[in-house]
Formats: C-alpha cells, structure tokens, sequence
C-alpha cells in the first residue's frame, strides 16, 4: 500500500491513502498449515520490498521489533524509520524496548506524541477504545510518511490477532497501513523464532498491550487510572512477576497471575509486599484472580477479528 500524496486527507477516524502502484497480492499456492516459517519469511519480505522507504510503527512488543527487522532486511537500515507513539497509555517499558531494538537493527528512531486521550470515543471506552487510538497513531504516521517522502506505513499485525477483539485493525485498514506479518500468515511462535533469528533481546517479551486494556469497557479511562495501573504493574514487575495483569476496577486491583506468578505470590512476605505496592498505587483493596491470567478478559461481548471480517483477511483488500 503506498502513500498517494493527492487523496489523503488527515481526518480523525476516517482518512485514507490510495495505492499507486497497486497492492501486493501474496500468493496463496501453498495452504497456511504446510507453509514453513521460511515460506511465511519470504512472503513478508516480497510484500516490504514492494515499497522503497518504510515509516514503521514501533511499539517495543516483539511483533513490531520483527517487523522492523524484516523491513531492515528488506530494503536497508537507510530506509527504514521507526516511530513510537507515546502517550499516558504507553509503559515505560515498552519505550525502553522499542528504543533498543531500533538501537540493534541501527534504525532511526522517533517518538511522537500521540493524544488520544482528547478523542471522546476513546476516553469513554465503549469497546472501540483501540480504533480512536489507532486512528491517532496512524493519522500521525501517514502524516509524518507524506511529509517526508515515504513510501508505506507498517504495523505489527499477526495471525494470532484474529482471535482477540481488535477494533485497531480497522483503523489500520481504512488507512492501508501494511500488515505484511499478518498477510504472511505468521503466528506468535514463528514470530518468536524470527526473534531470536534477528538476535533480538526481547524475543520472549510476554505480550504487553497498552496500559487502556486494563480498563473494563464502559469506564472512562483517565490518565489518573492509567498512572494507578503503570505503578502497579511496575511494582509487580520489581518483585519478579513476569507475565501478570493488574486490572482497574475502582477501588479494587485484580491480579492476573500466571502459574509462575500464582507461585511466587504464595510465599507470605512477597504477597504482603504485593499488597503494599499495589495499594500505594492508589488502590484500596488487592485481589487475585482464580482464573489466572489470560489475554483479553476485559473484552466479553466484543467480537473477534476472525468473526467479524474471516479467516483468510488481507490488509491489502
């Protein structure tokens, strides 16, 4: 998808660019369950080398870092730009990794400041809270492409994404920011494997969507309730959790350990050090799930990418 410098138009939650030199149609000869990591690689690499300068959207997440990686292979470090959006809803973290990983691949990188937080869509949280923050995020990037001479927009989209609810991908579609991830068909694991090919530190980094996603739908997300969610999660992270949650529900912090995290919090002196660190973080009371942790157990009644648009989705149609 390439950036038509005549028809797009930076309106909030609509704009769009057109392709002039059409869009790659990655070939589908082979069927997904047979296709090696290899095949799925090349695939990825044919769709970025069909456009010559790439701005791509950096999050510190692994599936962005691999992108980055593919695009520096594609067409070279020199024309490659990577660009994270931070704002309130952003860990420290994640701007530590992605900064890092543009250091390794010997990319450019920038941070922007995005503000969603001034889109009422978002802030109300009425289950579309990750369109109004993408539609911000890639406003801003096919903006800063047009202006300064890119081709493409990439994002880190995968296979896996399909089975969660992602109202960002919209977005992301109406604009044709590329998917060249997702088109190849890549799943978590293989994108792991890629990862670790690349020599990329954070090839195990468990997933770490925006600091929103701790929010349930229909609470107004604020930036005082993404600073609760931020020291508590950092916190936990000191304390040697690995792969966890801290949901915001009011007064009340639920944990989402993993078995790890579910061992770790039984020793008493750690679990009474949980409990002090998470209510210092403007919380009264402290829980943990019995479910454990699990992606997404904020998005009941929100209908799975897969459902919604099918199986075989394209970012190029």
């Amino acid at each position: 998808m390439v950036v038509s410098r005549s028809e797009w138009t930076p309106e909030a939650g609509g704009g769009s660019f057109s392709p002039s030199r059409g869009i790659l149609k990655i070939e589908r000869n082979v069927a997904e369950n047979h296709a090696s990591l290899t095949d799925k690689k090349q695939a990825a690499l044919a769709a970025l080398r069909q456009h010559g300068k790439l701005v791509v959207a950096l999050s510190g997440g692994v599936d962005s870092a691999v992108l980055l990686a593919l695009a520096v292979e594609a067409v070279g470090p020199e024309r490659v730009l990577a660009v994270t959006g931070r704002s309130a809803s952003l860990g420290d973290d994640d701007l530590a990794d992605a900064r890092e990983v543009a250091r390794h691949l010997s990319v450019r990188h920038e941070v922007l400041e995005t503000r969603e937080m001034d889109r009422e869509g978002y802030r109300a949280n009425r289950g579309d809270r990750c369109y109004h923050c993408r539609s911000e995020l890639f406003d801003l990037l096919v903006g800063l492409a047009l202006r300064r001479g890119f081709d493409a927009v990439a994002y880190g989209a995968i296979l896996d994404d399909l089975d969660d609810a992602r109202p960002g991908m919209k977005a992301a579609s109406e604009r044709r920011v590329l998917a060249p991830l997702l088109d190849a068909r890549l799943r978590k694991d293989e994108v792991r494997a890629l990862a670790e090919e690349a020599g990329l530190r954070l090839k195990d980094k468990p997933a770490s969507p925006c600091l929103s996603s701790r929010i349930p739908v229909g609470t107004e997300v604020t930036e005082g309730r993404l600073d609760q969610v931020r020291r508590a999660e950092s916190a936990l992270r000191s304390l040697g959790f690995r792969q966890f949650r801290v949901r915001h529900h009011g007064d009340v912090a639920r944990l989402e350990l993993d078995p790890e995290g579910e061992r770790l919090i039984l020793d008493p002196g750690v679990r009474a050090q949980v409990a002090a660190s998470v209510r210092a973080s403007g919380f009264r009371f402290v829980t943990v799930d019995l479910e454990g942790y699990r992606s997404g157990s904020l998005n009941p009644g929100i209908p799975l990418l897969s459902q919604r648009i099918g199986p075989n989705r394209s970012s190029g149609q």
